[in-house]
């Protein structure tokens, strides 16, 4: 961080350090070489910082979400270089020297699909930036639909195949059946994140909370709707090992990038939850 001169305070970086985002990174991806994992990490860091400065009741608006978002989609796109107006300083240049390892060694078609998975992330970002604005609150089905975006499980999903070196065609990686799973997994780690951040969101998130949207909706004291999530968690993990355990075969040649693609979305879940109850990140949200 201090490399990029971020601007952070000792106190911020030493927030920053207890978050343990490199632990997340190695959760998610425990086969990644040690090259490949500082790349990784420094990425989510980024996305972490991205988050911090997106969020909160002072946070950015959807017009500067939406600048950022086109200037971030500039880098990624057209590369480390590019320096587009609405996305300079040090948030730039974390990027583009995280970006140099992806783009160098993955085809066009994956940076494509990374490009468009953090496209997906941001306007998320940007929907809920300007839900705060208006003080809207969505509802159940509406926040789980949105949530899905500014989880960034879907980046997260990219990655494996950077990761793993087993490419998968964009038919198989968009294969309803993998889309399932993969929308499961996302929405798991997700609601699992709501309920340790629950605290927090109640002042921060505008009603940008799977507990919160329910006990709106249904008119239940905050307890029941942590149990209703809670409920909710456990069934759509049943539905996952459900889908998980019906992957169909794409023939001998895709079964080693199938296989490490199905292994990575259930690490993304298993790998939120021990990150999340092991990260300062979320400490103040448990006690």
């Amino acid at each position: 961080m201090r490399h990029f001169d971020l601007p952070l305070d000792d106190v911020a970086l030493r927030r920053l350090d207890a978050a343990r985002i490199a632990w997340y990174a190695g959760r998610l991806y425990p086969d990644a070489s040690v090259a490949d994992l500082r790349t990784v990490a420094a990425l989510w860091t980024w996305f972490f910082l991205l988050d911090d400065a997106c969020d909160g009741p002072g946070g950015a608006s959807g017009a500067d979400v939406a600048a950022l978002r086109a200037g971030v989609l500039d880098v990624l796109r057209r590369g480390p270089r590019a320096r587009p107006a609405g996305f300079r300083g040090p948030l730039r240049r974390m990027l583009a020297d995280a970006w140099q390892a992806p783009r160098a060694r993955m085809s066009l078609p994956w940076q494509r699909r990374f490009a468009d998975a953090v496209a997906h992330h941001l306007a998320g970002d940007r929907t809920e930036a300007e839900n705060k604005t208006r003080g809207h609150r969505p509802g159940v089905s509406e926040y789980v639909e949105l949530r899905r975006a500014t989880s960034a499980a879907y980046v997260s999903y990219t990655m494996i195949e950077f990761v793993s070196g087993h490419a998968l065609p964009d038919a198989v990686y968009h294969h309803p059946a993998l889309r399932a799973l993969a929308a499961t997994g996302n929405d798991l780690l997700s609601w699992f994140n709501d309920l340790v951040s629950l605290e927090t969101d109640r002042v921060t998130s505008g009603g940008h909370n799977l507990v919160l949207a329910i006990a709106r909706e249904q008119r239940l004291p905050e307890e029941r709707a942590v149990e209703a999530a809670v409920g909710r968690w456990l069934a759509t993990m049943r539905r996952f090992m459900e889908l998980r355990a019906t992957i169909p075969s794409f023939g001998p040649e895709l079964a080693p990038a199938v296989a490490a693609h199905v292994e990575g979305v259930a690490r993304s879940v298993r790998g939120t939850i021990d990150w999340s109850l092991e990260s300062g990140r979320y400490s103040a949200s448990r006690s």
